[in-house]
C-alpha cells in the first residue's frame, strides 16, 4: 500500500487535559486510519499510487471524490499530529513571530482571527495558517477534508498550522462547545514545528 498511518509522536494522553486520551486514540487509530485505508483503495491500480500526498492534493480536481475526501483526510491529519505536542503552547519566536506580527498586527490579533475562522466554519472542516504564493501569511478555512494545497481551494497556499474542527476531534470532551476546544487547543500548539514548516516555505 502506498500510504500508511503515521505514528503519533507522543502518547495518547500527552495532550491532556486539553485533548483527552480517548479522543486521541479514536481520532488517530480509527478516523485517520480509515482515511488511509480508503485512500489506498481509491487509488489502487492508478498512477496516483506513485505520487506523494502533496502531489495528489495539488491536482485533486483530476480525481474522484473518494480521493479528495480521504487524501485530504490523510494529509490534514498527518500535519495535525505534528503541530501539537506536550509542554507546548505559549508564543512563537524568531522569523515566524515577526511574520505573524507583520501580517496580523500582533500575536493576540492573529489568535483572535484564527479562532474566529475555526469557530465560524459551518459544519465540519479546518482552519489554517498558510504561506501563500507571495510568501505572505494568511488565515483561511476549508470544508470537510479539503486543504489549501488543493487546486479547488478558494485560498491556496502551503499549510503550516491547521486545526481540525470536525466534531470527532472534540465531542467526547467538549460536546458542542467548539469555542472551548479552540481556546484549549492553543495550549498544545508546537510552535517549533510550525516555525520549521514556515522556514521551509521561505
Amino acid at each position: 500500500m502506498p500510504f500508511t498511518l503515521p505514528n503519533l509522536p507522543y502518547p495518547f494522553n500527552a495532550l491532556e487535559p486539553h485533548i483527552d486520551a480517548r479522543t486521541m486514540e479514536i481520532h488517530h487509530g480509527k478516523h485517520h486510519n480509515a482515511y488511509v485505508t480508503n485512500l489506498n483503495n481509491a487509488i489502487a491500480g492508478t498512477d496516483a499510487e506513485k505520487l506523494t500526498i502533496e502531489e495528489i492534493c495539488k491536482n485533486i480536481s483530476k480525481y474522484p471524490v473518494a480521493v479528495r475526501n480521504n487524501g485530504g483526510g490523510h494529509y490534514n491529519h498527518s500535519l495535525f499530529w505534528t503541530i501539537m505536542g506536550p509542554n507546548a503552547g505559549g508564543t512563537p519566536a524568531g522569523a515566524l513571530a515577526d511574520a505573524i506580527n507583520a501580517a496580523f498586527g500582533s500575536f493576540d490579533e492573529f489568535k483572535n482571527k484564527f479562532s474566529a475562522a475555526a469557530a465560524g466554519r459551518f459544519g465540519s472542516g479546518w482552519a489554517w495558517l498558510i504561506v501563500d504564493a507571495g510568501k505572505k501569511l494568511q488565515i483561511t478555512s476549508t470544508p470537510n477534508q479539503d486543504n489549501p494545497l488543493m487546486d479547488v481551494a478558494e485560498v491556496k497556499g502551503t499549510p503550516i498550522l491547521g486545526l481540525d474542527v470536525w466534531e470527532h476531534a472534540y465531542y467526547l470532551h467538549y460536546q458542542n462547545r467548539r469555542p472551548d476546544y479552540i481556546a484549549a487547543w492553543w495550549n498544545v500548539v508546537n510552535w517549533n514545528e510550525v516555525a520549521k514548516r514556515f522556514a521551509q516555505t521561505q
